[in-house]
């Protein structure tokens, strides 16, 4: 075995030596410079890396003395707790549905009764302001029921409140058994009449009355936006509709531009017709207006008091 010890050792001397004579050793050599450089690099990662190390000597956590937070705690409490207490009971009665100053109860009439009043009756400021929201909508109070239909209002609040409830009986009765307005002629003023019609709901009837060219049915009012079953049950007894004042469009000369301002029709729908036209004549009736795919038989009832064919 020694001898292949020592043909290894010639070999390796053999490999060092011919690095040296190679151009590999300007690969492994370095400068004084860089030597020099490689050393300032050391020193200045060594500082970084004991930076930390050395501000924790000089910098000492507080730790926080729990007794004294404590005790001046219970000291505020003493001096000013209670005035801190009286500013969170005031917001949350501002949040509540009761008013904290005294109620007094009285007979009222809860048609346009002043906000102070309604306050007076132990109503909050949130309650008020729907009672007052529904009367700007032109709502009226004609029955104690009415009062008991405000969502703004508790069941508690309308059984404190029923006994004082103090309605006229006349003026239901006029609005009630005596008023009828008819659609297709009637203006705003004589639409906010009815029950439960302000300003805002008179002008979408007329809006939606001139986009259909009048109503030929009462019940059309329900698609006027915002008019639920129960306006509409407000109102069915005092309206009528005259359908002789609907105006009718001869759909062999209308055009696009009209068709499709029409409330029962989507553009998709209007251009239809009237492509279908073109391509296939006038209609002679409206069971033509069947072979479009895209008008199905609600649609067709509809339209069928609108349209007339010349």
């Amino acid at each position: 075995m020694y001898p292949y010890k020592i043909i290894n050792f010639l070999y390796f001397n053999a490999f060092i030596a011919l690095i040296l004579k190679s151009p590999v050793k300007n690969y492994l050599s370095i400068t004084k410079t860089e030597w020099s450089g490689i050393i300032v690099l050391v020193i200045l990662i060594g500082l970084v890396l004991a930076i930390p190390h050395v501000s924790w000597l000089y910098h000492k956590d507080t730790i926080i003395n729990f007794k004294d937070f404590e005790a001046a705690a219970a000291q505020l409490n003493k001096a000013g707790g209670k005035a801190y207490m009286q500013d969170d009971e005031a917001d949350s009665a501002t949040n509540s549905n009761y008013s904290k100053q005294p109620v007094e109860l009285f007979h009222f009439n809860p048609n346009h009764l002043s906000a102070a009043r309604w306050q007076k009756l132990g109503l909050s400021e949130r309650q008020i302001k729907g009672i007052k929201n529904y009367e700007a909508k032109g709502g009226r109070f004609y029955t104690k029921a009415d009062v008991q239909k405000m969502y703004t209002l508790s069941d508690a609040d309308y059984r404190r409140l029923e006994p004082y409830i103090d309605i006229p009986a006349g003026k239901s009765k006029e609005n009630r058994l005596y008023i009828t307005v008819e659609l297709n002629t009637a203006d705003s003023a004589e639409l906010t009449r009815l029950r439960g019609i302000g300003p805002g709901f008179a002008m979408r009837i007329i809006r939606y009355r001139q986009r259909l060219g009048g109503f030929h049915s009462k019940q059309q009012l329900k698609e006027v936006f915002g008019f639920d079953e129960g306006k509409y049950a407000d109102v069915k007894d005092n309206v009528a509709v005259n359908a002789r004042k609907v105006h009718k469009i001869d759909i062999n000369r209308a055009e696009l531009d009209e068709l499709k301002d029409f409330p029962y029709f989507t553009y998709k729908q209007a251009n239809a017709v009237i492509q279908y036209r073109k391509q296939h004549g006038n209609y002679e009736s409206l069971k033509e207006l069947h072979n479009i795919a895209i008008l199905d038989d609600e649609i067709l009832r509809k339209i069928a008091p609108y349209f007339v064919f010349k």
